[in-house]
């Protein structure tokens, strides 16, 4: 249950957000609910998340398992959910994305460089990070600096993200009972 009243006051901010979630997402978003008791920071995440969209240097792929990584290390069940059902509109394989939360025991199904991302991701989701110069420099090297800079923002993105849902107590919100496949979650992540 999720320890923020999802029932803001109804501003044109939040209505605009439930409009847009609805149209965008087929249904209103929990964490726009949370953020909607405090308008002005709804309405800076949004700018922020539509300008984060706008990055296109590293590829949506990469971006996506990072993003997932990221979501299933620090146990956010909302952005692991929503994350595989992106994944699905986006065309990646879901036999594949079901795997990432716990891709040290499926490494056979991701790439190299895949791999690289989703090490580094978790490295710097760790606490404190544990990035090492060797981590980076592969990345740096096999992605670009433009990609590599785009890459370390998104997990720090997803960390935001992550961590506010989880501290607000919001959970998976159905998104991946839409997809192919059902999501294999990890445990403590349902």
């Amino acid at each position: 249950m999720a320890r923020i009243s999802l029932t803001p006051r109804r501003t044109l901010t939040v209505r605009f957000a439930q409009w847009y979630s609805r149209r965008a997402y087929g249904k209103v978003m929990e964490p726009a609910l949370a953020m909607g008791h405090h308008p002005r920071i709804l309405r800076s995440y949004f700018s922020f998340e539509n300008k984060v969209a706008r990055w296109k240097a590293l590829d949506p792929a990469l971006k996506h398992l990072a993003e997932l990584v990221s979501a299933a290390a620090i146990g956010c069940s909302w952005c692991v959910d929503f994350g595989y059902w992106q994944a699905d509109r986006l065309g990646l394989p879901l036999e594949k994305i079901s795997k990432v939360p716990a891709w040290r025991d499926h490494q056979e199904s991701f790439t190299e460089l895949e791999r690289g991302v989703m090490e580094y991701t978790e490295a710097m989701t760790a606490t404190p990070p544990a990035v090492t110069d060797e981590l980076a420099e592969g990345l740096r090297g096999r992605l670009g600096e433009a990609a590599f800079v785009e890459l370390t923002m998104m997990v720090a993105v997803e960390n935001l993200r992550s961590r506010m849902n989880s501290a607000m107590g919001l959970h998976s919100q159905g998104f991946s009972d839409n997809c192919a496949i059902p999501l294999t979650r990890g445990p403590g992540r349902g």
